[in-house]
């Protein structure tokens, strides 16, 4: 909870993958409020008022994911709308001339994308399909797998262009973007 408020306010796309994260933890633990407070959050060096907020927390998620039926799989409403805002922000900053660097590095992210969606995510968006990139190959790099160099690279390039949406989403919702072609 205390995380991902520094972290919706720094980096939307940061933001998403500690969430999703998140909901790997509380299915990992059965989405069992009980067991995730006495074997999770009991764990962490907080206050007990800080642990009873957080054990809030993590229970309005398990809430919310048995109601949404996310409690095997899949994503929170809350986080698909996200995906969806920066889906919608990517497709705008591709449409105006005004962001040029963006574009390019859109471009150069695009072949990786493509291959990602034919391997077998042609279901998802394209964001959403490096979202997934960058989270998986997090999961890998906690399990302490080996990363080929070409995935490195592919997952260095989406990094990038992931980093300039956020930044560009982050940067509309708190001063605004000026959106009128000169």
């Amino acid at each position: 909870m205390f995380i991902a408020q520094e972290l919706r306010k720094q980096s939307i796309a940061e933001y998403l993958l500690y969430m999703w994260q998140v909901e790997d933890i509380i299915r990992a633990y059965d989405c069992s409020l009980t067991r995730l407070r006495r074997e999770y959050i009991e764990h962490f060096d907080y206050t007990e008022e800080q642990k009873e907020d957080l054990t809030d927390w993590y229970g309005n998620l398990i809430n919310m994911m048995r109601r949404e039926g996310k409690t095997q799989q899949g994503h929170l409403q809350i986080n698909e709308i996200i995906v969806q805002d920066l889906g919608e922000m990517n497709a705008r900053l591709l449409q105006s001339t005004k962001f040029p660097f963006y574009t390019a590095e859109y471009y150069r992210v695009l072949p990786f994308i493509v291959e990602l969606r034919n391997r077998g995510g042609k279901e998802y968006g394209e964001i959403e399909t490096c979202l997934n990139a960058l989270y998986g190959t997090m999961i890998l790099r906690l399990q302490k797998k080996e990363i080929s160099q070409d995935t490195a690279h592919a997952i260095k390039e989406i990094t990038t262009f992931i980093g300039m949406l956020s930044d560009y989403y982050i940067k509309d919702r708190t001063e605004g973007i000026d959106w009128d072609e000169d």
